[in-house]
């Protein structure tokens, strides 16, 4: 059974997590007073993208993470989540600037042990996750994540690439093995919560999702896509963000 909204019934066996916050340094002054997620991204609030994107895969229960002071406009903006096409919303907060893996720590209790789909908040694309989402079932366990080509690898975590397996993956590499970006969407099993609580701070003071993936690759259990279309990181810089706006509005979003 396909629901019109929701895509294929039977993925809902996985949660959905959105992370939101951070200080949006890198978009100020447009962020001085608000949350970068909330700003618009042409005629939408940039975090209805990841959220409708979850929907569209059939993923139903989405836990929201932010921070800073804006936490409140999130939940008068998107309420349950029905506006969205989510059926079960929840929200939690992070305190400080942990980073990406400590954030999605916090969704432990939520996952109660299954698998999550994890989208950072200022990611936009152009289809689905729907095929991965059914690949990383198929799997059945370990962690998959989604690659695309980039103009300036220098600025990602890079993926290099053996065949069909992930070799190792560089955070932003003066060299890049690579033009293949790992963007900000990820599917874990359960076990992601041990690997996070494992890990140690970077230098930058931060607990790194590209040693999450880097812990599933040692295990011989992390399995990447390539994304179909194109990728927005919207809330890179300016001029990402300008960028996306035109593109969503040239081609829209989240499409089937």
């Amino acid at each position: 059974m396909v629901d019109s909204l929701h895509g294929p019934a039977d993925d809902t066996f996985m949660k959905g997590v959105v992370l939101a916050g951070g200080s949006g340094t890198r978009l100020f002054p447009l962020t001085k007073i608000t949350n970068k997620h909330l700003l618009p991204v042409w005629d939408k609030p940039m975090i209805y993208y990841p959220l409708e994107c979850l929907a569209k895969a059939g993923i139903e229960e989405v836990l929201l993470v932010t921070g800073g002071n804006n936490a409140g406009d999130f939940i008068r903006l998107l309420g349950r989540g029905a506006e969205v096409g989510i059926k079960s919303l929840q929200y939690t907060y992070q305190d400080g600037s942990g980073g990406i893996a400590q954030a999605l720590g916090l969704a432990q209790d939520f996952a109660a042990g299954g698998p999550i789909c994890l989208i950072l908040g200022d990611n936009i694309i152009q289809r689905n996750i729907r095929e991965p989402l059914r690949r990383f079932r198929h799997q059945g366990e370990g962690a998959r994540v989604l690659l695309t080509p980039v103009d300036h690898p220098e600025q990602y975590g890079v993926a290099e690439i053996d065949g069909d397996r992930i070799v190792r993956i560089v955070e932003k590499p003066k060299q890049p093995p690579s033009n293949l970006a790992v963007i900000g969407i990820y599917f874990y099993d359960g076990h992601v919560f041990d690997i996070v609580r494992s890990l140690r701070p970077s230098a930058r003071g931060e607990l790194e999702i590209t040693d999450v993936n880097n812990a599933y690759l040692a295990r011989g259990q992390l399995t990447f896509d390539v994304l179909e279309g194109w990728w927005a990181d919207a809330g890179e810089n300016i001029e990402y963000y300008y960028q996306a706006c035109l593109r969503v509005r040239a081609e829209g979003a989240n499409q089937d």
